[in-house]
């Protein structure tokens, strides 16, 4: 009955995807907005004297106290408001973010990540709230121009930054005339790629990479899975984005979602809501996606094999082993550092025996504050204009195409691997190589007990499930090696 309730539930997530992927069908045939990364900062330029002074007189009447009129305070108020202000974009992007709320609560898909995105999500397209609102600044052709405005808005000499506009052939003076929205600033967590190595430290700290170490061949696994990076990055140039836009993309394939955030604030920004909410739906849809590919791709005779339980792991082995794995991909790939690093930082305190302090930190206290600062910021991103566009369609599809073919990848090379072992390897271990830990291992072990309630392959799953964080992190170096 458990069982039956859980598969209907996650059938009726898949049919919910679906109408979210037709939602945004129609807003794309409703707008022509086309997709565009987003600005650091607000700039105005002002070259006419009669325009600095047209500033100065509206900031000098600012600051002076208005005539009291009731019916134009009413007005005032009535336009001020997100109801007089909003856009249709921005109400269809509420209605996407409570979608998700609800994925996130009452069906518990990801939600320790999925509900802070998708209230991310809504804060940022709550009209007129201006919580992800960039720094504006506005620019003047003289210095003197540039003082008497700060002196009008409050402002001193300090606050006028100067630069030489090359373009232009003259210096220019700035003044910054408003602060960011508390989420813009949040997102430079984001932006300069600092969060999700924290969150791949956390991850570190939660991780056994003691199945791994016992059968070093599931590294191989792991990187095989890692094929739906590849096909899907081909088939998303075939699709019309850029190599540095297909990168991005094709990591949905690796199944981690801070990686493929991490690539994407490196490579195409602009595509970096639709790529972390196409992420994370999918690695929630794991037991519903793998499961035909793996039986589509073995026998029946394939999955009741029963493997052979794994020998024990040295301590010398664990404390090892993240020394040595961050010292040869680093010096391959060093820009898969900042990720491989964190990560076995994150294991090397877990195993070391001598950091328990700075473990747990890591684990819970550190993990959680990153995830909560990540999760609302990416979903911040997701504003209506750039959103609802045919690009998010095509990611939404990219995206299970990917999965798909890592799956299908790992299962693949799982039953080469049996062939030439004569028998030992059960095939439905490849497909744990995506890095969706530990789901993608507990997908397999069930999958294998459907048909023999005794064989228990979750153990020699993990080894390729953690295999595939490491090549998931590679595959990112990868790219962010030849296209950033």
């Amino acid at each position: 009955m458990y069982k039956h309730s859980k598969m209907s539930r996650m059938r009726g997530f898949a049919c919910l995807l679906i109408l979210f992927a037709l939602l945004t069908a129609w807003a794309v045939a409703e707008t022509s907005t086309a997709d565009a990364p987003a600005a650091d900062y607000v700039v105005r330029e002002v070259t006419d004297p009669e325009a600095v002074a047209a500033d100065v007189e509206k900031a000098s009447l600012e600051q002076t106290d208005p005539e009291i009129n009731i019916l134009q305070g009413l007005k005032k108020i009535v336009q001020s408001t997100g109801f007089a202000q909003g856009e249709w974009r921005q109400y269809v992007m509420i209605l996407v973010a409570c979608f998700f709320l609800y994925l996130a609560i009452v069906q518990q898909f990801e939600p320790l990540l999925l509900l802070p995105i998708a209230f991310g999500m809504l804060l940022a397209n709550l009209p007129a709230a201006g919580l992800m609102n960039h720094v504006s600044y506005t620019f003047y052709p003289t210095l003197h121009d540039a003082a008497v405005a700060a002196e009008a808005l409050g402002k001193d000499a300090q606050d006028i930054v100067w630069r030489y506009n090359e373009a232009a052939g003259m210096m220019q003076y700035s003044i910054q005339t408003a602060n960011g929205g508390v989420l813009y600033y949040l997102y430079q967590g984001v932006k300069l790629g600092i969060f999700p190595p924290i969150i791949f430290m956390g991850v570190g700290a939660m991780t056994d990479f003691g199945p791994l170490i016992a059968n070093p061949k599931s590294l191989l696994l792991g990187a095989a899975a890692q094929l739906g990076i590849f096909i899907t990055f081909l088939g998303a140039k075939l699709m019309g984005f850029s190599a540095a836009e297909a990168g991005s993309i094709g990591i949905i394939g690796g199944a981690d979602g801070p990686t493929a955030i991490f690539v994407t604030t490196k490579l195409a920004p602009h595509l970096l809501g639709a790529i972390a909410v196409a992420a994370y739906s999918y690695m929630a849809l794991v037991p519903v996606i793998q499961p035909p590919i793996m039986k589509a791709l073995t026998t029946k005779k394939e999955r009741l094999i029963r493997m052979p339980q794994l020998r024990p792991v040295s301590k010398t082995e664990l404390v090892i082993f993240p020394i040595m794995v961050t010292i040869v991909v680093s010096l391959l790939l060093p820009d898969a550092a900042s990720l491989v690093g964190c990560l076995m930082f994150g294991n090397l305190c877990r195993v070391s025996g001598v950091t328990e302090r700075l473990n747990k930190t890591i684990q819970n206290e550190l993990c959680n504050i990153v995830t909560i600062f990540l999760g609302l910021t990416v979903g911040a991103t997701t504003n209506g204009s750039t959103f609802l566009t045919a690009s998010t369609l095509k990611i939404v599809v990219l995206g299970v195409f990917a999965f798909g073919c890592g799956t299908a990848g790992g299962v693949l090379l799982a039953k080469l691997m049996n062939k030439l072992t004569g028998g030992k390897i059960n095939p439905l271990i490849g497909s744990a190589g995506v890095s969706a830990v530990p789901m993608a291992a507990r997908v397999s072990n069930k999958v294998g007990q459907q048909y023999d309630p005794g064989n228990f392959l979750l153990m020699n799953a993990m080894g390729p499930n953690v295999a595939g964080v490491i090549g998931s992190a590679v595959a990112a170096g990868v790219f962010i090696s030849l296209f950033a």
